[in-house]
């Protein structure tokens, strides 16, 4: 599979805009305008609700529209990863982003997200991270 999974800071920075969100703000828009940008269950899940309540049903219908490949949770391996993490110190990842990053491992395709956990989590499993760190 092609494409960028979207993690839910990413898209909560793209909704709220403003001057300090346009850099996330133009990377959710190239990847929006190539097709690649991708979400799962679990950040519509996060997302959804608020907007709801918010009465934001244009920002819901956009995110109905971008690429959402079914979800299929391996729990033996998300303990392996949970195990991994708290191994190596990184004590604060909760389930859902591990889902989400084993969501982006399971389809080989990089996350884009703003929590930096992830570039932790990216130091001890097969997670990619879009764009990719500067070394």
């Amino acid at each position: 599979m092609q494409g960028v999974m979207v993690d839910t800071s990413a898209w909560v920075a793209y909704f709220r805009g403003g001057k300090a969100a346009a850099p996330v703000a133009d990377a959710v828009d190239y990847l929006l305008a190539g097709d690649e940008a991708l979400l799962d269950e679990v950040v519509l899940t996060e997302l959804v609700p608020f907007l709801r309540v918010r009465g934001e049903t244009a920002a819901e219908e956009a995110l109905s529209a971008v690429g959402n490949p079914p979800l299929q949770i391996d729990w033996p391996a998300l303990r392996d990863l949970q195990e991994r993490c708290i191994r190596a110190g990184i004590n604060k990842v909760g389930v859902p982003d591990l889902v989400i990053a084993q969501h982006a491992m399971q389809l080989g395709v990089p996350l884009f997200s703003l929590d930096r956990h992830f570039a932790l989590v990216a130091g001890i499993s097969e997670l990619k991270l879009w764009p990719k760190p500067a070394v």
